[in-house]
């Protein structure tokens, strides 16, 4: 499996997906705010500057594609937190349009990743999230981030009880943390298999 970073190069952002450029295949990373999609997005190439950081949840506020170099036909698309309230009242509406829009109406879309915290689980509105994705048939795999916070006593429980929640097997899940790499070679394998 390589572990080569994926050359990813920002293309657009946008408030509808009828704004973003066609591809023939995208994939797309969607979670709770603050669970850690930008730093992913940025780990996934290998770099701090990719995909906007902050400490603050809710900072992606739009639909961000990025481009895979040397490859004009499909692309990586990093969607706005779901799930925090200080975001302003007006964009925080418009947000389920837009996702939603995105998710069941872009041809393009081939694979979703739902990223859950793997040091809390799933939380109410991931496990919305996920039953809404499957009621609508949409493709997706569950990401569990921040593995290096569960503590490696807790691990095995903590995949078997993130699992439950989730409504799948152990196996079905990515375990991935962007502090000490774990996991992300993984990712990337199954990002570029869905784009090929």
């Amino acid at each position: 499996m390589s572990a080569s970073p994926l050359r990813l190069r920002f293309i657009t952002s946008a408030s509808a997906f009828e704004q973003l450029p066609e591809l023939r295949a995208e994939v797309a990373f969607v979670g709770r705010s603050n669970v850690g999609k930008s730093s992913l997005v940025n780990a996934l190439a290998n770099t701090r500057q990719l995909a906007r950081v902050s400490n603050t949840p809710g900072r992606t506020q739009l639909i961000n594609l990025f481009g895979l170099d040397g490859r004009d036909d499909v692309g990586l698309v990093d969607l706005p937190g779901y799930g925090y309230a200080k975001v302003p009242g007006r964009i925080r509406r418009d947000w389920p349009e837009m996702i939603e829009g995105y998710l069941l109406e872009r041809d393009s879309l081939v694979q979703v990743f739902v990223l859950v915290d793997g040091a809390i689980g799933p939380t109410p509105l991931d496990v919305q999230m996920l039953e809404w994705l499957r009621a609508n048939q949409v493709p997706h795999s569950v990401v569990a981030t921040k593995m290096d916070k569960v503590k490696s006593s807790r691990r095995d429980a903590r995949r078997r009880d993130l699992a439950a929640g989730c409504d799948l097997e152990r196996g079905d899940i990515v375990w991935t943390s962007t502090s000490n790499g774990a996991g992300i070679a993984d990712l990337r394998h199954l990002v570029l298999a869905h784009l090929a």
